[in-house]
């Protein structure tokens, strides 16, 4: 799935919790773990005497090579540095859910690494509804049918081909700021027909290499449908796609990713599209 990945730290529950899942990819796939702990310049000198101490106990015992770098700066941009630098394949990182995330994660942090990172971005969740099974079995893609969706569906075909996982393709049709209630209102019938034909797509790619495939359609709230769904097929991962630096989908608007990635129940991977810059 991956050979070298990158995992933020800062010594807090949620980092932990994506260090554990971290660990226990590493340790069923042999990828080289590089962890990254950030130093805030004005931090008491007491607080990072050796701050990758905790680290070890979840990423140590892998098996895997396991290099421990410590920067000082801007966690952002020593993220993004650091991903460049090592040439890693994903970044994992952690949040603390609904209430907010962690004080290295903190949500302008997060979102910016997933809309920068030129790598995906696994987001872990440190709650202990979140379910973090490995290896992946079910994995679940929102799509719109845009390009930056369709990179996520290849990204998630590859997983499951990797993992021989069952992919389920959900299109939505949000309905809620529409204020649509009659279901034969003309305009419904047209998001039905696209949501169906997208569905529709990616089954046909899937059945194309192989992998096996589900597909269906969902009215109301994006972000809750996504959340529900997930949560009925014991999804294992949740795979979506950004549109990158300009900003996010359509699909996955600033608000709708945020909450996603702050209430799933499975890990997120967030893949960005090529820039067209």
């Amino acid at each position: 799935m991956f050979d070298r990945i990158l995992v933020p730290t800062d010594g807090s529950g949620p980092a932990n919790a994506a260090l554990e899942y971290a660990g226990e990819l590493a340790a069923a796939e042999q990828v080289t773990v590089h962890v990254l702990y950030v130093v805030d310049p004005y931090a008491d000198p007491d607080d990072t005497d050796d701050p990758l101490a905790n680290s070890r106990d979840w990423a140590g015992e892998t098996g895997s090579p396991v290099i421990e770098e410590v920067e000082t700066g801007e966690p952002r941009e020593a993220i993004l540095e650091s991903a460049a630098e090592h040439d890693v394949d994903a970044i994992v990182m952690g949040t603390r859910g609904r209430r907010g995330v962690g004080r290295l994660l903190l949500g302008s942090v997060t979102e910016a690494v997933v809309r920068d990172a030129d790598v995906p971005v696994l987001v872990v969740r440190g709650a202990p509804e979140v379910r973090r099974p490995y290896p992946i079995e079910t994995i679940v893609v929102p799509t719109d049918g845009s390009a930056y969706a369709d990179v996520a569906v290849e990204h998630a075909l590859a997983i499951a081909s990797h993992h021989d996982a069952t992919v389920h393709f959900l299109s939505i049709v949000d309905v809620t700021p529409a204020g649509v209630e009659d279901r034969n209102d003309l305009r419904l019938e047209r998001l039905e027909h696209s949501a169906r034909q997208v569905v529709d797509d990616g089954l046909e790619k899937a059945e194309s290499e192989g992998v096996t495939a589900e597909r269906a359609v969902k009215y109301g709230s994006t972000h809750r449908k996504i959340r529900t769904y997930t949560d009925d097929v014991d999804a294992d991962l949740v795979v979506m796609g950004t549109h990158g630096r300009s900003g996010l989908d359509r699909l996955l608007l600033g608000s709708v990713t945020e909450r996603v990635l702050r209430t799933a129940t499975t890990p997120v991977l967030t893949v960005r599209a090529a820039s067209e810059e």
